[in-house]
């Protein structure tokens, strides 16, 4: 049976970030925050609906005595559809896949929404419930009734590729080029705004003897080293960075994503950028700084 991803949120203030509860929590700002591995069950998300399933939770409703003083901000939901599409193309779905059985909010979740009945109802009142659950029935005040399929709608564009584009003052954009030194010879490199190195994928693989292949039906790319573990580092690449991501991960159908990067045109075609550093950090490679210089890799 195919896994499932449930959205829900937390009930707390935009900053709330912990782990256990939820694989992934996007803060109010809009930050995924990846806290355990995608092929890993969470014992209590979902009631009875923890086994093969994903939990991803926006940071928010806490307001007391009204949950809707802190309601799901734009950038919560834009991160929260994002995380979902990037996860539903690691698993080789396609726009047509998304339906109730494999995206659901809590709320649609306690009220057996998707005609599995497997539980009582707790869901939203006016769903005949109990109203102990309600995530995202709605997803701004006095909205309506259809969070689950607004979210859904907006995963299925992302997945199609014709979603909203970032506007061009918010993408990316590469200021200069240099090289530094990897591995005792030159490489080359391109700077952002804020001073990071970025370089292509293929020349770090390669300059590293790291065996690689690229998984077109889920922009993946397939690594074949055996040390490398992801760290689910909160500074990670963010689908707000205006560029198709494109992910690292190992060479099995169930591995969690190590390392996130950029896909960008030019005349040789869509080519794979990565930040360097957080490319050492992730393989183990030895840094020094001023100037950037990598060494030898040691292990993940």
């Amino acid at each position: 049976m195919a896994p499932t991803i449930y959205l829900h949120w937390t009930a707390t203030g935009y900053d709330w970030i912990r782990p256990g509860h939820y694989h992934s929590i996007i803060s109010g700002d809009g930050r995924v925050h990846r806290l355990h591995s995608y092929s890993v069950d969470l014992p209590a998300h979902t009631w009875q609906r923890n086994s093969n399933s994903v939990a991803l939770s926006c940071a928010c409703m806490g307001g007391i005595p009204d949950p809707w003083s802190m309601p799901p901000t734009a950038a919560q939901v834009a991160g929260l559809c994002s995380e979902a599409a990037s996860l539903a193309r690691s698993w080789g779905w396609h726009d047509s896949d998304i339906g109730i059985q494999q995206v659901m909010t809590h709320a649609e979740a306690a009220s057996n929404r998707d005609g599995r009945v497997m539980h009582d109802n707790y869901g939203p009142m006016v769903w005949g419930g109990t109203g102990e659950r309600w995530d995202l029935l709605q997803l701004e005040p006095d909205g309506p009734l259809d969070g689950g399929d607004q979210l859904r709608a907006r995963i299925r564009a992302l997945l199609r590729g014709d979603a909203d584009p970032v506007p061009d003052d918010q993408r990316l954009l590469f200021r200069g080029e240099t090289t530094i030194q990897a591995r005792g010879a030159a490489l080359s490199v391109q700077i952002d705004a804020e001073g990071r190195s970025w370089a292509l994928l293929s020349d770090l693989l390669q300059r590293y003897d790291i065996a690689h292949s690229w998984d077109h039906s889920r922009r993946r790319i397939l690594i074949g080293a055996r040390d490398v573990a992801p760290t689910y580092r909160e500074d990670g690449v963010q689908a707000s960075i205006g560029w198709p991501l494109v992910e690292l991960s190992l060479q099995s159908s169930s591995a969690p994503v190590i390392l996130t990067g950029i896909i960008r045109p030019s005349e040789a075609g869509d080519r794979a950028w990565c930040r360097v550093v957080e490319f050492a950090e992730e393989f183990g490679i030895s840094l020094s700084f001023q100037p950037l210089v990598l060494g030898e890799r040691r292990g993940g």
